[in-house]
This record gives structure tokens, sequence and C-alpha cells, in this order.
């Protein structure tokens, strides 16, 4: 497979890896040259290239600036097949949480001041009232037909049952709702799976944090965000749980006898069976693709559910004035029919973004009608040690990749190395230290998180700024953290 020290320089934040070998279109990566130097010798340039050989891609295998060595795809990729091409889809092109995603609220009617002098206490009730950690359950137990309805309504299925207001849907990137999933194809495991833990928060880099708006790029758009310097957010960064690791595990299984079926050749290697495919119009392919939606709408309901769980304990805090709206939500790890144009001609694609997050410019008829003559609201969380950022998607990243942008910061370290840097210290001491209280269901994710492990984020985000990509509206600053 090609070497990266083949890589061509297009711009100064654009690398390309040309084709050769199987490859049917083009590897491109977004990257300043200190990120691409860093990952030279990385195996997810490796999975960049692995992408572009499967059948109908287009245009190019393409990955963002916080890129890491993922499972098939790489994290941070974005690939767009073309079905009436052959074009496939695939799990691995997903992942397994599938609609990680993050939602972010701003907050009225408390002083930012005094919820930082109580952030301990209300770091605390936020982990009381929001489980978090590996397989942990929830207070919401669905019965066979209610896990259903959240599989084919989402959020909304969450609204209709007090856990929120309309009006949240209409910043949730779909409202909330993957209108084509299919909760038949989910299997009786996924169900055992995820009955329980619809309000959780799960372990891994899921978090929620309370934070302030420590700088404010374009004042106009913040303000129009409901954004103000100073003023209090909420992140909340999680998924599909086990509900959707699931139906990732079920489907990569399907997909290997696939591949064989429909003659799809798979890069040569070891982890072949991780680019595990299927037309997408085939049988297995809508399968996947309704159950995705399911697992895609089960992640929807969950961060809806949490809201609500944040709206009660900011009220039961200060005050039953407190206001907790939602900015925005949106989705990691999907794959999605959308119309884009490539050589001239608009099309049909399904477009893979795992570790991405859709950025579609001003004037597009999904960016909600709030914010439509701004651009989609892009949420780019870094560590918790650092900051987090507030962008908006741009006509220039529809054009360029799919409209899509950078998910977060990209980890640097396994979660084995990181542990082993971690060793000794005490974490929860030195974000103290630097005024964050954190609250942790195990210390074994608290290791494995520490900012050491990732990417500074600003060097990302300055990367699909400078590039394009998107445009910088603010930087959010934790002050409390709660994870798994």
């Amino acid at each position: 497979m090609l070497s990266a020290m083949a890589a061509i320089q297009l711009a100064e934040n654009e690398w390309e890896l040309p084709r050769s070998g199987a490859m049917r279109v083009p590897g491109r990566v977004f990257a300043s040259a200190k990120l691409f130097d860093a990952i030279r010798d990385d195996p997810c340039l490796a999975q960049v290239t692995n992408v572009a050989c499967l059948p109908g891609i287009v245009e190019a295998s393409i990955a963002m600036p916080d890129i890491h060595w993922g499972y098939g795809f790489p994290i941070g990729g974005v690939a767009a097949f073309d079905p009436k091409e052959g074009g496939v889809i695939s799990p691995g092109g997903v992942g397994f949480d599938i609609n990680c995603g993050v939602r972010l609220l701003s907050v009225r009617g408390v002083r930012p001041k005094k919820a930082r002098e109580h952030r301990g206490e209300l770091a605390k009730a936020l982990l009381q009232a929001i489980p978090a950690g590996a397989g942990r359950a929830g207070a919401i137990k669905l019965k066979a037909h209610e896990l259903d309805q959240v599989g084919k309504q989402g959020a909304a299925w969450a609204v209709a049952r007090k856990y929120g207001e309309p009006e949240d849907l209409a910043r949730t990137e779909e409202r909330g709702c993957a209108s084509w999933a299919e909760p038949r194809h989910v299997s009786a495991d996924a169900r055992i799976r995820g009955a329980p833990q619809l309000g959780t928060l799960g372990s891994g880099n899921h978090f929620l944090e309370l934070q302030t708006v420590a700088e404010v790029f374009d004042e106009p758009a913040a303000r129009a965000l409901g954004l103000e310097l100073g003023g209090l957010t909420v992140l909340i960064h999680t998924g599909s749980r086990g509900f959707g690791h699931q139906v990732c595990d079920d489907f990569l299984a399907r997909m290997q006898g696939a591949s064989k079926r429909y003659g799809i050749e798979l890069p040569e290697g070891p982890n072949w069976r991780q680019l595990c495919s299927a037309p997408f119009d085939s049988d297995e392919g809508q399968a996947y693709f309704g159950a995705m939606g399911a697992a895609m709408n089960y992640a929807f309901a969950n961060r809806q559910v949490i809201t609500h769980r944040v709206r009660s304990v900011l009220r039961a805090a200060f005050d039953d004035g407190v206001r907790a709206e939602v900015v925005y939500d949106v989705c990691h790890n999907i794959a999605k029919l959308e119309r884009h144009v490539v050589d001239g001609v608009e099309r049909e694609l399904v477009v893979h973004r795992k570790g991405a997050t859709r950025a579609f410019g001003p004037g597009h008829p999904d960016v909600p009608a709030a914010y439509r003559e701004l651009g989609q609201p892009v949420l780019v969380p870094g560590d918790m040690g650092r900051y987090s950022y507030v962008l908006l998607g741009t006509s220039a990243a529809e054009q360029r990749t799919f409209g899509s942008c950078c998910h977060g910061a990209g980890r640097v370290l396994s979660r084995t190395k990181a542990r082993e840097l971690a060793r000794g210290r005490d974490i929860g001491r030195e974000l103290a230290q630097q005024g964050i209280s954190l609250q942790a269901a195990g210390r074994a994710t608290v290791e494995e998180e520490i900012s050491e492990a990732y990417k500074d984020v600003a060097d990302v985000i300055e990367v699909v700024v400078r590039a394009g990509l998107a445009k910088p509206v603010a930087k959010l600053k934790p002050f409390a953290v709660v994870k798994g």
C-alpha cells in the first residue's frame, strides 16, 4: 500500500495520497504540516487508502485533521459512495458507537460565578442523576414495543414523554429522527443490551461538561446561537450505547459473507474483515441501513433524556426559572443518503462520516431555519482539561468534503499508553488545580482520557478554519466534568 512519503501537499492544510494499486480515487487529508508529520508512519493513512479501494466511492477518501486509527475506516474519515455505480455501505465506515454525537445547551437564569463556586456539588449531582460507566443501566426500562418506538421515533419519543420540549427537536440534526430506520432489522441481542440503557452516559471518551464561554470570535453569530462571553453552557457527548455497538457487531459478521457473495475485493492484510461491505441497494445493505437508523434514533433519544436530567439538576440546584436551551445536536458515526454535486452533476450518495461532523453551509435546506443564514453549527469537543469549540459549516465544505468537518481533538496515545502515563498521578487533583471539578464512575476511564492522550484541539480547529471548512464562533472552557 502507498507510503505516506509519497503524499503530495496540495495546499497549506491539504495533502493528497495519489491513486495506486486498487485505489479507485485518491486519498485527501486535511492537516497542517505539523499534524501530518505526526501521522506519516501511522496506520491510519493506510486506512485512508484502503477505503479508496471500495466499490462506488466518488471523488476521494477524505480524512479530517483529528484522524487516528479506527476499526476499518480511520476515525476522522469521510467517504461517499454512489449506489447507481455499485456503491457500498460499510459498518466499519460508521463504527461501533453509532451516532455518537454532541449536544450543546446554553444556560440562562444562573450567574456563571455562582455555578463555578458550586461546581463540585453540581458534578456530583449530575453523576447521580445520569448513570455513567461501561454497561451501566438507567431508570428507564424499555419494553420490547417501547424499544421499537424509540428506534423509529428517536428524540421525539422522549419529548412526547416529557423528557424535553418540542423546540429541542428543531435544533437537532435530522430533527432527532432518522426517517429510514427499521427496528425490525435489529437483533435480539441488541434489544437486550439497549432496553436498560436509555438516559445513560457510558464510558470511554463520553462525557458531560459544564463550561463557560471563554472566547467569542464572531459576536453576531454567537448571539444568534444563544452564546455570550462568560455565559454558561453544557456539552453532552454520548451515543447509542450497547444497542448501537451490538448492531455494528451483528452486521460486521453478516457483511463478511456479503462481501464474498457480491464479489467485493477487499484490501489485503490482517484487518481486511474490518472493511466488509455490501452494495447499498442489496438486502444486506438495506438491512444494515435500517438497523443503523434505529441505533441513530436510540442515540438521539438518549441525549434528549440526558438533557432533561441536566435541566432537572440545574433547577434543583438553583431555581425553577433556570433555562437550558438546545443550541444544536450533531451526529458523528453515521451513514446517510445525501445529495451532493460531483463533477458538476448532483448525485444521491451514501455519505459515511466516522468521527466526522456534518457541516453544511449557509442556505442549505437541512440547516434549521433559525440558523440557515449562518450555516450549520459544528460542535467540536476537546479533552477534559482544555477547551471545546463552536464553529459554523461553510459552502466550501459542501464542495470539498461532502459538507463535513472534524469532530474532536483526535487521540495520539492508545488507551494502554495513556494509562501508563497516568500511573501514580492524581488526575482529579491536577484538574482541580485548573479550576475543574471531576466526577467519574471509575479511575480507569479517567486515566485513559488524560489531556496528553489527545491532540490539542486548537491545532485541529486551525486547520479546518484555514482550509475554509468551518468558521469559528466561540471557545468553551470546562469547569465541571462527568466521566464514565
